[in-house]
């Protein structure tokens, strides 16, 4: 089992950067791919992107592409959402989660999530 937890949410304005981070504990993060959702009042949650066990490949939405970075560090067991050009519409609720298989349909393990707030 892993724990996670999401840092480094708050208000921002429209075209400034902010970097989430995921610490995990627990059991050996660099077993996990490590995928990023993010969910808006009154919408479902969506993916955001997905970074590969040993970081080697990631995977983004459509709508962040070109804006947003994922990475990780496991030697510090923790994975990164670089998050530029900021829109209002970026504003919600992010989560990291964590899931053993190298092409998760769902993930086993989420965050409690970080508020991210963009002001246009």
């Amino acid at each position: 089992q892993v724990q996670l937890v999401e840092s480094g949410g708050g208000l921002v304005q429209a075209g400034d950067s902010l970097r989430l981070s995921c610490a995990a504990s627990g059991r050996t993060f660099s077993a996990y791919t490590m995928g990023w959702f993010r969910q808006a009042p009154g919408k479902e949650r969506e993916f955001v992107g997905s970074i590969s066990r040993s970081g080697g490949s990631t995977y983004y939405a459509d709508s962040v592409k070109g804006r947003f970075t994922i990475s990780r560090d496991n030697a510090k067991n923790t994975v990164y959402l670089q998050m530029n050009s900021l829109k209002p519409e970026d504003t919600a609720v992010y989560y990291c989660a964590a899931d053993q298989r190298s092409i998760p349909k769902e993930y086993d393990y989420w965050g409690q999530g970080t508020q991210v707030t963009v002001s246009s």
